[in-house]
C-alpha cells in the first residue's frame, strides 16, 4: 500500500514539473496538455494536479455513474432491468456498444440488503453471455454458459460490501465491493431475422431481479425498453465529471486500495458526508484540469495498441495486459495498480469480463495497413479469411473516433456473421467495406461512416476457439480502396 501511495503522489507532483527529455519525445498534443493553466500560487497548482489525478483514477466510476444518470432520465431505477427490444441504434450513445445482440442490463442496489438475480437456463439457441460488475466495473463473475452457472441458470445472490451472514442454500454468492453495480447480459442471435430477434428478446425477459428479503414472494421485475430512448454515457470532460464523481463517492464505500485518494478528493472539494461546492476560481481550475486530463488520456490512447495481437498488424486488445490482470484478479495481482491505463480503457468502453477469452474476446484498430488513421470520407476493405474460429459469432463495428460511440444517424453500424444477406466469397471468406459510400454490388457487406469525421473499429469474437488464440487464423489490416 505504501508503494502505491508514494507512486500516486509522485505522479501528481510530476504533472506540475517541467518536461523531462523523455517526455519531449511525446506527441505535440501531449506536450500542450497543460498549456492553458496558469496557477496564481502553489495551492492552485495542487488543486489542478489533484483534479487531474481524480479524473484519471475515477474514470470507471464516473463511467458507471453516467449509466445511472441516463437510467434516471429514462425513468428507470436500481433493482430493475433496462433492455433494448431490438438491435440498438445511435440513440444509444454509450461507449462502444454491440449493435448485433439484444442487451438486457439489470442494475442492482444492495444498500438495503442482498439482491437476487435470476438467470434462466440455456435452451438451444437461447442463452446469455455477459458478466456481473461492481460500481468500479470490475467483474465479480461471468454469467451464462461461459460463466459460473455453465448454462444451467441459477439464482445469483449479490451481496453488499463486507457482508458477514451465512449464504443461504441454493444461491450463487456474488460479493460486491460497492453497493451498486450492473450486469451486462447479451441475448445472442443466430440469423438476425425478425423471428430470431423476438426469440432473443423473449428469452432475455425471463431474467428476474428482486431484493432477497422478498425471495419468498418475489415482485414482478420491471423492464424499461430503451430502443427509442436517448441514452448516453460518453465521458463529459467538463465540471459535470466531478459532480458525477462526487455522487459516486457519497454513495459507495472507500476501498483500501484507494485510500490515498481520500485526501486528493478533499483538496478539490469532494468529501464523504459533505456537500460538493466550488467557488468560481476553483470551478475554473477544475474545468481546465478535466479538459487537460481528457487530452492526456487521448494522447496515450494509441499506446494501448502495443503490442498488436497479430504481428505486423494494428489489431490489439483495447486494454493493457496489466489492466486485464488487475481486473481479472479484482486488483489482488501483486505490484500492479494500472490506474492510468485503466483510465484509457474506460474512456472508450464500459464493462469487464472476469475470464476474458472464455465467452468473448475483443480486437480494436484505429489505423489502416499504411499506418494512417481511418478517414470517414475514404473507402476501406477488411478481408476475413474463411472459418473464423468462433463457436457463436463474429462482428466488426465502426465507432466515432472522437466519442467512441456509434456514428450518429447511420443505417447500421456493423457487419456480423449473423447479419442477414451477408455475402461470402467462394472460399467462405468475407470482405467488409467501411466508408461514406457503398461499393457497387456490396451494400450488404458495407458499413457506412461519416465523411466529416474519423472512425475506429472493434471486432468481437464470441465463443473464441483454440485456433483463435493460437493465431492459426489471422485477420489483416484494412486497406484503402482507391
Amino acid at each position: 500500500m505504501k508503494t502505491k501511495i508514494i507512486s500516486l503522489f509522485i505522479i501528481a507532483l510530476f504533472i506540475s514539473c517541467n518536461k523531462t527529455s523523455t517526455e519531449k519525445t511525446e506527441s505535440a498534443s501531449a506536450e500542450s496538455v497543460s498549456s492553458t493553466f496558469k496557477p496564481a500560487n502553489l495551492n492552485e497548482q495542487i488543486i489542478y494536479n489533484r483534479a487531474v489525478e481524480a479524473v484519471v483514477w475515477g474514470m470507471p466510476a464516473v463511467n458507471f455513474e453516467l449509466l445511472n444518470e441516463s437510467l434516471t432520465a429514462a425513468k428507470g431505477n436500481f433493482n430493475e432491468i433496462i433492455y433494448w427490444s431490438g438491435l440498438i441504434n445511435s440513440k444509444n450513445q454509450t461507449l462502444t456498444p454491440n449493435p448485433d445482440v439484444v442487451y438486457i442490463n439489470p442494475l442492482y442496489d444492495t444498500r438495503k440488503g442482498p439482491v437476487v438475480l435470476e438467470i434462466p437456463a440455456a435452451e438451444g439457441a437461447s442463452f446469455l453471455t455477459g458478466s456481473l460488475d461492481d460500481g468500479w466495473q470490475t467483474a465479480i463473475e461471468d454469467i451464462g454458459p461461459a460463466g459460473v452457472d455453465k448454462g444451467k441458470g441459477g439464482k445469483y445472490l449479490i451481496l453488499p460490501p463486507d457482508y458477514k451472514d451465512k449464504i443461504p442454500a441454493g444461491y450463487i454468492p456474488m460479493p460486491s465491493s460497492t453497493y451498486t453495480g450492473f450486469a451486462i447480459l447479451r441475448s445472442n442471435l443466430t440469423d438476425g431475422s425478425p423471428a430470431d430477434l423476438k426469440r432473443a428478446v423473449d428469452y432475455g425477459k425471463r431474467i428476474k431481479i428482486y431484493p432477497y428479503s422478498q425471495a419468498s414472494n418475489p415482485p414482478a421485475t420491471k423492464f424499461t425498453d430503451l430502443l427509442e430512448v436517448d441514452f448516453s454515457n460518453t465521458i463529459p470532460y467538463n465540471f459535470h465529471f466531478f459532480e458525477l464523481l462526487n455522487q459516486f463517492t457519497q454513495r459507495e464505500p472507500w476501498l483500501t486500495r484507494d485510500l490515498v485518494m481520500v485526501d486528493f478528493l478533499k483538496s478539490i472539494g469532494i468529501e464523504k458526508g459533505k456537500t460538493f461546492q466550488a467557488d468560481a476560481r476553483t470551478k475554473e481550475i477544475l474545468e481546465i484540469a478535466v479538459k487537460d486530463a481528457g487530452k492526456w488520456i487521448d494522447s496515450k490512447y494509441e499506446a494501448i495498441f502495443t503490442p498488436p495481437f497479430y504481428d505486423g498488424t494494428n489489431w490489439a486488445l483495447p486494454a493493457s495486459q496489466d489492466v486485464v490482470k488487475a481486473i481479472m484478479s479484482n486488483y489482488t495481482a501483486p505490484n500492479i495498480y494500472p490506474v492510468s491505463e485503466r483510465a484509457i480503457s474506460y474512456s472508450i468502453a464500459y464493462f469487464s469480463a472476469k475470464h476474458l477469452g472464455t465467452g468473448q474476446f475483443y480486437l480494436m484498430t484505429i489505423k489502416d495497413d499504411k499506418g494512417q488513421e481511418f478517414d470517414g470520407s475514404k473507402l476501406y476493405q477488411l478481408h476475413l479469411p474463411p472459418n473464423v474460429p468462433v463457436k457463436l459469432y463474429w462482428s466488426v463495428t465502426a465507432y466515432d473516433r472522437e466519442t467512441h460511440a456509434l456514428i450518429k444517424d447511420m443505417k447500421y453500424f456493423s457487419r456480423a456473421s449473423t447479419s442477414p444477406g451477408l455475402q461470402k466469397n467462394s472460399d467462405g471468406s468475407v470482405d467488409i467495406y467501411f466508408g461514406a459510400k457503398a461499393p457497387a454490388g456490396k451494400e450488404s457487406n458495407w458499413v457506412p461512416t461519416d465523411p466529416k469525421g474519423k472512425f475506429e473499429l472493434l471486432a468481437r469474437f464470441y465463443g473464441p476457439e483454440k485456433g483463435f488464440f493460437e493465431k492459426t487464423w489471422k485477420m489483416g489490416d484494412l486497406t484503402e480502396v482507391k
